[in-house]
């Protein structure tokens, strides 16, 4: 991966709809040049989707909240497919310290909110906070000064 490599993956992360031809102007290459390296990028699964931000509030979900949950070992099992077919959780991490999961959700209202910290009670102690504003959304990872290692 070299410079222009990664700067093609900066302005994609701004933007996932830039024109190639806006592409090709930014890095100094041609148009087949740039799709040729994102196609690239793409098969190596460091380009592994392209996403939409949506403004949740406008789609009525006005609370946004992370969920610790300290799961029980033994439940891992019947945990993580429930946790997947949760339509309300837009992220589910295993984590260290404390808690083993960490779950972002986004519901209408709290009530809702906290009947489904009910269900996941069932898995374990739960911890939950809700979020008040968010002065830095999801960004990306800017990937300009970053040395890459072959292997």
């Amino acid at each position: 991966m070299d410079d222009i490599d990664k700067k093609i993956i900066n302005l994609l992360q701004e933007n996932a709809r830039i024109p190639l031809k806006s592409l090709a102007e930014h890095v100094y290459l041609s148009s087949p040049a740039v799709s040729a390296r994102i196609e690239h990028l793409e098969r190596e699964n460091i380009i592994t989707s392209y996403e939409a931000r949506i403004n949740q509030t406008k789609l009525g979900f006005h609370i946004t909240a992370f969920i610790n949950l300290e799961i029980i070992p033994t439940q891992k099992d019947e945990f993580y497919p429930f946790i997947k077919a949760c339509p309300n959780v837009i992220e589910c991490n295993c984590v260290t310290g404390d808690f083993s999961m960490l779950i972002k959700v986004a519901f209408p209202d709290t009530m809702k909110l906290d009947k489904f910290i009910g269900k996941l009670q069932k898995f374990g102690r739960t911890s939950t906070q809700i979020v008040f504003s968010t002065p830095v959304e999801n960004r990306g990872i800017n990937v300009s000064d970053i040395a890459f290692n072959a292997g």
